[in-house]
């Protein structure tokens, strides 16, 4: 197989609704692909500390990140009998109940979908060096710590 080429999977501020809908309606042209699994991270309004969030900030290390996705990238291409793959995850500030993160995964059947898109998605949260500052109505942020 040949090696996939490395993607900005950076957008700023939150992931448009109409930009995953438009995601999806590409890939009908693809009629060797049966199955299509997605994941969509949205902010929550946790509470810490008696206070609400009302957005994150997201910054990274970004080349640091595009590596580390690359190499997420290729090894579940080598695990998983995947047709494509597509991440974005959002820089600057996201609010509350809007998308941060979207995760798209193809195959002709159902089960490599399933398998990769959680393979992909725990990696992401555990490895790519992005930060999330939880901010506060008051001003005031929290250091978003992945779980």
């Amino acid at each position: 197989m040949k090696p996939k080429k490395k993607i900005n999977l950076f957008m700023d501020g939150p992931i448009a609704p109409g930009f995953i809908a438009e995601s999806i309606t590409k890939h009908q042209s693809k009629t060797a692909i049966g199955a299509h699994d997605i994941f969509l991270g949205q902010v929550r309004a946790d509470e810490i500390e008696g206070k609400t969030v009302t957005a994150i900030a997201y910054s990274a290390y970004e080349e640091m990140a595009l590596e580390k996705m690359y190499e997420i990238r290729e090894d579940a291409f080598s695990r998983f009998d995947l047709s494509c793959m597509h991440v974005y995850h959002s820089l600057g500030e996201v609010p509350v109940g809007e998308l941060c993160l979207f995760v798209f995964v193809s195959s002709a059947h159902r089960q490599p979908v399933f398998e990769a898109l959680h393979y992909v998605v725990e990696r992401i949260k555990k490895e790519l060096p992005v930060f999330g500052k939880e901010l506060f109505a008051d001003q005031g942020y929290s250091w978003k710590v992945n779980t």
